[in-house]
């Protein structure tokens, strides 16, 4: 099945235009420096997880300076539940260079952006793309297992982007014509591909009968071969990993220096550090003592925690 990438184009941006979800930092209502945020907050994130954390910090950090003046407690606890909390000190870290050395602004080629902490391939590609309208291959997941699909009548198994799909991504990508409307645009074309792969042409159980694709993938017409395989790799747990018990003790930080903060509010003083967890009350998060010893090193490697001299524990 030959596969017309300007027929997928036209059908995919008409299908964008009527079924994008309405996200804070989409159509241009949102800076570059806020862009760049939501790509951060939603790596290995849900989208609807990210929203309110999204606006909670632009509200309080609208802009790289703001946040590089923030103090750790505060960048860890408004980060809350995201996961991998070490992204937000990326991020942060990320702040103080675009505060410093660009002021203030973003820079607008790939290789600045990569060069920042913690902004990697797809988070400069993303940031080109959507930012900066920049015409620019993004690669994600969804977008490898949309293209794979229609294109080459495939499964996309995981694991690194090959050789191959990056080539895919950017030859199917829309040239940039102004004599034409906006729906031919580059900028469309990832924002929609990703999209359909996030909402239908989801990994398990794709909404073939909904796709706006349909008359044009390869891997409906070829009967979905292999479809939802994935490569070999152990099956990946939560319960009682080393992760589970990092972020059991981060929740306990946090709340710790929230009640805090609310004391010097009331006028009221703590005894000891403010905004520190008692040994005590640290042993009793986790039964495992060997391993809580053990991620509360990592944390404080990373950063994410201050070990006091008294054995306590509070965010940096």
């Amino acid at each position: 099945m030959r596969v017309s990438a300007a027929a997928a184009c036209r059908h995919l941006a008409a299908w964008w235009e009527l079924n994008a979800r309405d996200l804070p930092w989409r159509f241009g209502r949102t800076t570059p420096w806020g862009v760049l945020v939501s790509e951060v907050m939603s790596q290995q994130t849900q989208m609807s997880r990210v929203v309110p954390y999204w606006e909670s910090w632009m509200a309080v950090w609208p802009d790289a300076a703001a946040l590089a003046v923030a103090s750790t407690a505060e960048v860890i606890t408004a980060w809350g539940r995201l996961g991998y909390p070490r992204r937000a000190l990326r991020l942060q870290e990320c702040a103080r260079v675009v505060a410093e050395e660009y002021a203030n602004e973003l820079p607008h080629t790939y290789e600045e952006l990569v060069a920042l902490p913690g902004v990697g391939d797809y988070t400069a590609s993303a940031v080109l793309s959507f930012a900066f309208g920049e015409r620019v291959a993004v690669i994600d997941t969804n977008i490898r297992r949309v293209l794979s699909r229609v294109f080459l009548g495939v499964e996309s198994r995981g694991g690194a982007a090959s050789r191959a799909e990056r080539e895919l991504a950017g030859r199917v990508l829309p040239e940039e014509m102004p004599e034409r409307d906006a729906s031919g645009s580059s900028v469309i074309w990832n924002q929609a591909v990703m999209e359909l792969g996030a909402t239908v042409c989801t990994a398990k159980a794709p909404q073939c009968g909904d796709c706006p694709l349909r008359g044009e993938c390869a891997f409906l017409a070829a009967g979905l071969p292999g479809l939802g395989e994935r490569r070999t790799r152990p099956r990946q747990r939560f319960q009682g990993t080393d992760r589970q018990v990092r972020g059991i003790i981060l929740n306990a930080l946090r709340q710790a220096a929230a009640q805090a903060a609310r004391g010097v509010a009331d006028g009221r003083l703590e005894t000891g550090a403010p905004g520190a967890v008692p040994r005590s009350q640290i042993e009793q998060l986790w039964p495992d003592h060997v391993q809580l010893d053990a991620c509360i090193a990592s944390l404080d490697e990373d950063g994410l925690l201050d070990m006091l001299p008294d054995g306590s524990l509070r965010l940096p």
